[in-house]
């Protein structure tokens, strides 16, 4: 079974969460963004990463807001489940934007990325990076995969939402993107059960099938 989380902002206290319990070998949970848990490359980090990797269930991520890009580039790239993904340690995986996967029988889109409310102060500091920016091969990736779906999966996991939700859901963090613009189009042509999105640290049914998800564990449906 597939499930569903969000911004876990390399917080280790997120895996003690007695919801993960009835997750079982072969299930996969999916992290909407902000894992940030590749951060600082740091010894204890690493052994957080080998930790979750090492789960009875996979986890897998789409990239967010609070990502060390350049960290995150420097992982493997590989095949897994009908789609590209950088390999992180054990059963831990990203998604990589516009790639389609096979994940328990379940089409699942993939669409990583986003707007940062902070990037200059950010950029400032040397904690942002430009690769976080949707670009237009990203689009491009995502348009030529959902062709071979017929434009049809049953989930969409992003960070950001389209832009039509943000404008629905009146939050102010950050100033509309090209992410959004390309999520928009992407709702617009493709066919799915369920959108699940992160971001905005919200448990939030747009229906009908708009999800915003936070700390739950929400089983993708």
């Amino acid at each position: 079974m597939i499930y569903v989380t969000a911004d876990t902002h390399g917080d280790m206290k997120r895996w003690k969460d007695p919801a993960l319990r009835k997750l079982k070998k072969g299930d996969t949970l999916i992290v909407c963004g902000d894992f940030g848990f590749i951060w600082d490359g740091s010894k204890k980090e690493k052994r957080n990463l080998e930790w979750i990797g090492k789960r009875k269930y996979t986890v897998v991520f789409v990239e967010g807001c609070h990502e060390n890009y350049e960290l995150l580039q420097e992982y493997p790239q590989t095949e897994w489940n009908g789609g590209q993904v950088r390999r992180i340690s054990g059963k831990l995986r990203l998604l990589l934007r516009g790639e389609v996967y096979d994940i328990d029988g379940e089409r699942v889109l993939a669409f990583g990325g986003g707007v940062s409310p902070d990037a200059d102060e950010r950029m400032h500091q040397g904690h942002w990076w430009e690769s976080e920016a949707v670009t237009e091969a990203d689009a491009e990736r995502a348009d030529k995969n959902l062709s071979k779906t017929e434009d049809t999966v049953d989930f969409v996991v992003s960070h950001e939402p389209p832009l039509f939700i943000k404008n629905f859901l009146a939050v102010d963090e950050g100033e509309d993107g090209f992410v959004h613009y390309c999520l928009d189009k992407i709702a617009r042509r493709c066919h799915f059960r369920r959108w699940y999105f992160g971001k905005y640290h919200m448990e939030k049914l747009v229906p009908p099938v708009y999800e915003a998800v936070y700390q739950n564990i929400v089983k993708a449906e």
